[in-house]
């Protein structure tokens, strides 16, 4: 994923109904699509059509609907994703980041409890 480019939101939409529902034609994708969002038909093909020459998702041909799969995982895309933020908007440390996030949001007492377990989890893994 690192040597890819970074995805539009469009194609972060069409990659999150592949990941969610797995591999789909055109029309499936647009389907889902235009439930949140007015787009036509051609715009999500040609989306569709650019995404597989930037290597985000495969194309079976080997029937007359073509069906599309994604071809980097949810993980890698959401780590690219972060750690271009990461770097751009918080000069990449991670600290700025979280304290941002929790200074801005409510936090739950459950979220709270497993960042603590993140982090304890983390600090283990450092001491051996």
């Amino acid at each position: 994923m690192s040597s890819l480019p970074k995805p539009t939101e469009s194609e972060m939409a069409i990659l999150r109904i592949l990941w969610q529902d797995g591999p789909a034609t055109v029309r499936q994708v647009h389907e889902q699509l235009s439930q949140n969002k007015d787009a036509g038909y051609t715009t999500t093909l040609k989306l569709m059509q650019i995404m597989t020459e930037k290597g985000f998702v495969q194309r079976d041909e080997t029937s007359r609907t073509h069906v599309y799969k994604a071809v980097v995982s949810e993980a890698d895309a959401q780590k690219q994703l972060l750690d271009r933020f990461l770097e751009t908007a918080f000069g990449g440390s991670a600290a700025k980041l979280v304290m941002q996030a929790l200074g801005n949001h409510r936090t739950s007492r459950q979220e709270l409890d497993e960042i603590r377990q993140l982090l304890d989890k983390m600090e283990n893994r450092k001491d051996l």
